[in-house]
């Protein structure tokens, strides 16, 4: 006896009904001076494919084709004990110092001016972190003038007579991080901090009023003072920032696969919340403006599981945080871009929590190849083509229980319309382990009838994943039985997988 066929999901592209436009800023990411993060991977002296200030050409190459727009740096945790003044100048010069954020040793050879190099070369904006952990007011004002003033004063020359003639231009600022979380070098209540921020925010728009600064939300949704932390934090500093941040991390944990693959739920909560109380507190302030969110870090992160190369001996760059991603993870990690995707209105800048080999799209090897993580490939196709304006999607379609978050639709999916070309791009995720998903997507109210690509992130393999030995194990594949006709399109998205679906006009 055969099983019953899985309902179709239905869902219908209308061009009238969109959420917002994507700002760039939301496919951006992160490098934190955390284990091989910068030194071994970004920035490599001496390997084969390193230019003459150290960078490696082929991560080079991974990350433009990656498609980031933004990176946030210099931490994360790291940052509440930078000294920024030692990351300047000539290499000899600078100090080797303890970080204790991460138990290594920092050797300095990676400073601002070198991330701002990069940058330019990748065609990246930078984000830039001040420390409020272990510094304040001062030294991010000081921070500030050496990197953006023109010249004439002696900070600003400074800059000058380290190469570097013209600003550095850096627009985005974030104060501080996770200054809720317990284990951050100078953690403050939420008054201390709302108070730190909103006079690090008032100096710093005296030095230059134009600047995008971001205040520390909450390190995550589980952590005792969420909600209120957003709310105290805002009351102090509403007027001065122009954005709260958000991270969260997601794992499978015991075996629990259906939940981990809904993990969107909880993100997409977790965005609705801290929306609802940056309104709330600016109706009680009776403000014009409106906060948006950074969401700086996100990602899938095996927090969980035993680390082979645990913290604490004081290393120069150790092998931290280098999880192997599967197609499993791939799935989940697609599902959370069309979470970001569906509420665009708001979260306007987000950072993928890191860049190269810790918790990172992209891996390398010292001295050998570097190549690319299967949550590399969503991520560049949504950069490539989730350009342009959300469209509201409504799924009807079947759904399932999980243990963490009850009942959820088999079928998560945005849809991103180019305005300019009439092009449409859907972005869909099967929940599903084991039953593919019939998918039918009334297109009646927009432009675009034509199919282009359908490409799928599956395997027969759900753990199946790119090592060093098989670096392209797991790629997108082309679909072969997706068709539009009538203004239908009808296809079945394979079971537990990510998939891309482009289209345009008719010529």
């Amino acid at each position: 006896m055969s099983r019953p066929r899985t309902a179709p999901a239905r869902l219908t592209l209308d061009a009238a009904f969109g959420i917002g436009s994507v700002h760039p800023r939301l496919y951006g990411s992160f490098i934190e001076h955390l284990g091989r993060c910068v030194y071994n991977g970004l920035y490599e002296p001496g390997h084969p494919d390193a230019d003459q200030a150290g960078l490696r050409q082929d991560v080079l190459a991974l990350i433009r084709e990656l498609g980031v727009t933004t990176v946030r740096y210099p931490g994360g945790n790291f940052v509440s004990g930078y000294r920024w003044e030692d990351t300047v100048g000539p290499h000899e010069q600078r100090p080797v110092r303890l970080d204790l954020a991460w138990r290594s040793t920092e050797t300095n050879r990676f400073g601002l001016g070198e991330f701002m190099d990069f940058c330019r070369k990748a065609d990246i904006e930078p984000m830039m972190a001040v420390n409020l952990g272990t510094r304040g007011v001062e030294d991010a004002v000081r921070l500030l003038e050496y990197a953006n003033h023109p010249g004439g004063t002696e900070l600003s020359d400074r800059r000058i007579g380290h190469g570097a003639k013209e600003p550095y231009g850096i627009r985005m600022w974030c104060l501080g991080n996770e200054m809720d979380g317990p284990w951050q070098i100078g953690h403050k209540t939420a008054e201390e901090y709302g108070r730190l921020a909103a006079e690090t925010a008032r100096a710093m728009r005296m030095l230059q009023p134009d600047l995008e600064l971001v205040a520390c939300g909450s390190s995550g949704s589980d952590i005792a003072t969420f909600g209120s932390w957003e709310a105290t934090v805002l009351e102090a500093a509403y007027d001065q920032v122009d954005y709260v941040s958000l991270h969260t991390y997601y794992e499978e944990i015991d075996g629990d696969r259906d939940s981990f693959l809904a993990s969107a739920v909880d993100m997409e909560h977790f965005i609705e919340s801290v929306v609802a109380t940056c309104d709330h507190v600016r109706a009680r302030l009776k403000a014009g403006k409106r906060i948006n969110l950074s969401f700086d870090e996100w990602n899938v992160w095996y927090q969980k599981r035993p680390n082979p190369h645990p913290v604490g001996d004081w290393q120069e760059a150790p092998r931290l945080l280098e999880d192997n991603y599967s197609v499993t993870d791939a799935v989940v990690f697609g599902s959370l871009i069309i979470a970001l995707l569906r509420h665009a209105d708001r979260v306007t800048s987000a950072s993928l929590a890191q860049l190269v080999n810790v918790i990172a799209p992209i891996m390398t090897e010292p001295g050998g190849p570097a190549w690319r993580q299967t949550t590399f490939f969503p991520f560049a196709q949504a950069s490539s083509y989730g350009r342009g304006r959300v469209l509201r999607v409504e799924v009807d379609g079947p759904t399932h229980t999980t243990a963490k978050f009850g009942e959820v639709p088999l079928l998560h999916a945005t849809a991103v319309s180019d305005d300019d070309t009439g092009a449409v791009t859907l972005f869909a995720v099967n929940r599903s382990q084991s039953e593919a998903l019939p998918l039918e997507v009334d297109l009646h109210g927009i432009d675009a009838h034509s199919l282009t690509e359908h490409l799928v992130l599956a395997d027969a393999d759900p753990d199946a994943r790119n090592t060093l030995d098989q670096p392209e194990r797991v790629t997108p594949h082309p679909a072969t039985d997706t068709t539009v006709t009538g203004g239908v399109l009808r296809t079945e998205l394979a079971p537990l997988s990510w998939n891309m679906i482009r289209l345009t006009r008719r010529p």
